[in-house]
């Protein structure tokens, strides 16, 4: 059974750090416990053979250890480039880029922006705006 953190404690920019962490460990399972059982996340910039969105804790640790148990693709880093807190307290908006390793050499970069929701120590909404076009031209 996956461990979650103390959510009691975790800021949107804890959140935050922790999510950018889950992404370079490709752990579903860290990814998914930062989550609220009933939390959403929206792609709002879909492409081909990209869902449009997962509906709750499960359907995310599901959703990403799918995808990142099938690639072999390494992260290399995840440059955050801003982030913002907003006038709402629960909201945090960043702007990153991954930097990723294809196992035949060379590295690709894949710009995004998050929009995470966190009440009460887990992420209750995301909206994560990644370049699918980068992603897909990468994939080849």
């Amino acid at each position: 059974m996956p461990h979650q953190e103390a959510a009691a404690v975790r800021t949107p920019r804890q959140a935050l750090a922790a999510y950018h962490r889950a992404m370079l460990d490709k752990s579903a399972d860290d990814l998914a416990d930062l989550y609220a059982p009933g939390a959403l996340h929206e792609f709002p910039f879909t492409a081909p053979g990209f869902p449009p969105r997962y509906e709750g804790r499960e359907a995310v640790r599901t959703g990403y250890g799918a995808v990142w148990g099938a690639s072999p693709v390494r992260i290399d880093e995840v440059r955050t480039v801003s982030a913002y807190e907003t006038a709402d307290p629960e909201v945090i908006v960043a702007e990153h880029v991954v930097v990723a390793r294809p196992p035949g050499g060379g590295t690709f970069t894949v710009p995004g922006l998050l929009v995470l929701r966190v009440r009460d120590g887990l992420i209750t909404h995301v909206r994560d705006y990644m370049d699918t076009a980068a992603l897909t031209a990468a994939r080849g």
